[in-house]
């Protein structure tokens, strides 16, 4: 049977008051110098424990999506389904979460895979040398519409971001399945 895999997405569309976190804080409450870092399908080196204040009150969510760089912050339920079934994929970094106890984990895709099937996509617009401003991202993506993964490409990942294209954190049909047997609140995941 052919594997099958899912973007994660924050889900704008929950009910009630929409729990919105900022963007990240070393210990003395100081922006990163890098709020992308943690969205490049890369390992990272943390020294520090970060915090994240809360920019819009609401439910606390089980996965979000924090500040200008959608760093993915996660409750210990969901870095434990990660740790569980993709740990050759992630890292989990604790981090403080402004008005939260309970313990939240910056998740980390560590794994990046040059994984488009560009001619099964819609549609895909490709940054080009023509493009001076943009000359280390060459043949990097613009645009991808209808997204598809090449699935002879992806080996044995089960969560990792595109060569490319790294916005979209793509999961395997086994751990999208385990967050929603879950219950886990604050992501929607699409086919692709």
């Amino acid at each position: 049977m052919e594997r099958r895999f899912f973007s994660m997405k924050m889900d704008v569309y929950l009910k009630g008051g929409r729990w919105r976190l900022d963007d990240l804080v070393d210990a003395r409450g100081q922006p990163l110098e890098d709020p992308w870092m943690f969205g490049q399908g890369k390992p990272v080196g943390l020294q520090e424990r970060l915090r994240v204040p809360v920019e819009q009150p609401g439910e606390p969510l089980d996965i979000a999506f924090a500040g200008t760089g959608l760093t993915p912050i996660v409750a210990e339920r969901v870095a434990t389904l990660f740790r569980e079934l993709a740990p050759d994929d992630v890292q989990l970094f604790p981090v403080d979460v402004e008005g939260q106890s309970q313990p939240y984990f910056i998740l980390n895709v560590a794994r990046e895979i040059r994984g488009i099937d560009d001619a099964a996509c819609r549609e895909v617009q490709r940054i080009t040398a023509d493009e001076p401003l943009h000359a280390e991202l060459v043949g990097q993506y613009r645009s991808v519409i209808g997204l598809r993964i090449d699935r002879a490409k992806v080996g044995e990942a089960r969560v990792f971001r595109l060569w490319g294209w790294p916005t979209p954190i793509i999961v395997d049909e086994e751990l999208k399945e385990a967050l929603e047997a879950n219950g886990v609140f604050g992501a929607k995941f699409e086919e692709v």
